[in-house]
């Protein structure tokens, strides 16, 4: 897609994004790379041919083949005693579960920041467009209060959720939320009914909610295993939860389009057996994180030449990848700037 901005703004993103690079030549320069990081990418340099940038304004999300990215699908979180007192209300959440993917997700958040549609306007082309506008009536005289996250992905979910609902009969309030220290407050207490979640996001807050900042982390690469731990952990808090969605948000890694069509490459596997002398773009933290550079060294074996410190998927990342400044870019999985 075309990103948005100023010509005033390109130049000067531009001309940041290349001091970036010119301040951050290597591993452990700028970018605080590991030392452990810096051997591997050494002992492997020379081993594949260097692949240089290719600019572009659309963007490919490698896909993450060798799970290096705990899941986090988006799940709806409701208060425990309300969905027992009334099953339907998880069977209504479930129907937009099982056709909400990423695709699907890029697609209603590109319609929300891009085309700025308002989100209860996004919400109902999709519910229409999926043809769930027109349910079963289980929720005649219920009320429900739907909490919506004040972010543009957070109030499209919520507003989904609040629309299929209405659909089937309830009494919907959608009420604006902050941050999630707040709102599962009020979720438990039944204040809220149900909110837009993610299932390993959630997972480890309350976990280190319930045992404290230094607990053992329990999310994994299973989407299973984790769901499981997130089950337990809401039953002591009195949360339940519906079917988690396909659709994920979650880190990703993205090149532009003309790079995966020159080498041929779909999924990070294929991009460290194509391709050497990666220069990775990130959140200054990123070098020192499993998650991040070193995972992709030590799970894919990617050989990284240099680290350029941006954003966490934000715009300073993608106008790199566009203007070729970087190879690699970390951005998030539901991003509109992926949209096809």
């Amino acid at each position: 897609m075309q990103l948005r901005t100023s010509t005033r703004s390109r130049v000067a993103l531009a001309s940041g994004v290349l001091l970036l690079v010119a301040a951050c030549g290597s591993p452990g320069s700028s970018g605080g790379a590991s030392t452990s990081a810096t051997s591997t990418s050494s002992s492997a340099a020379g081993a594949l041919e260097t692949c240089e940038a290719v600019p572009g304004d659309s963007f490919v999300a490698l896909v993450d083949d060798q799970n290096l990215q705990n899941p986090d699908n988006v799940i709806p979180a409701l208060n425990a005693e309300a969905a027992a007192a009334d099953p339907d209300l998880v069977a209504v959440l479930d129907t937009v579960s099982a056709v909400l993917d990423t695709p699907a997700l890029i697609e209603l958040n590109k319609a929300v920041s891009v085309d700025r549609q308002a989100p209860a306007q996004a919400a109902a082309d999709f519910v229409a467009a999926q043809g769930l506008d027109s349910p079963e009536a289980v929720g005649e005289g219920r009320s429900v209060v739907v909490g919506a996250p004040n972010f543009d992905e957070g109030q499209v979910l919520a507003n989904l959720y609040a629309t299929v609902l209405t659909s089937a009969g309830y009494s919907v309030t959608v009420q604006d939320i902050g941050n999630r220290e707040l709102y599962l407050t009020d979720l438990e207490s039944g204040a809220l009914t149900v909110v837009p979640e993610y299932v390993s996001t959630l997972t480890e807050f309350l976990n280190t909610s319930v045992n404290g900042d230094g607990a053992t982390p329990v999310a994994s690469s299973d989407l299973d295993a984790t769901l499981g731990e997130l089950t337990t952990l809401g039953e002591g808090v009195g949360l339940t939860f519906a079917t988690p969605a396909d659709a994920q948000d979650q880190n990703a890694y993205a090149v532009t389009s003309g790079f995966a069509e020159e080498h041929d490459v779909a999924t990070i596997s294929e991009l460290a057996e194509a391709c050497g002398g990666i220069i990775l773009g990130g959140p200054p933290e990123c070098p020192e994180r499993p998650f991040c550079q070193i995972g992709l060294e030590d799970t894919y074996g990617l050989d990284i030449a240099s680290f350029v410190s941006l954003d966490a998927g934000g715009n300073l990342t993608k106008q790199a990848l566009s203007q070729g400044a970087i190879t690699l870019g970390m951005v998030l999985s539901s991003d509109p700037a992926l949209a096809g």
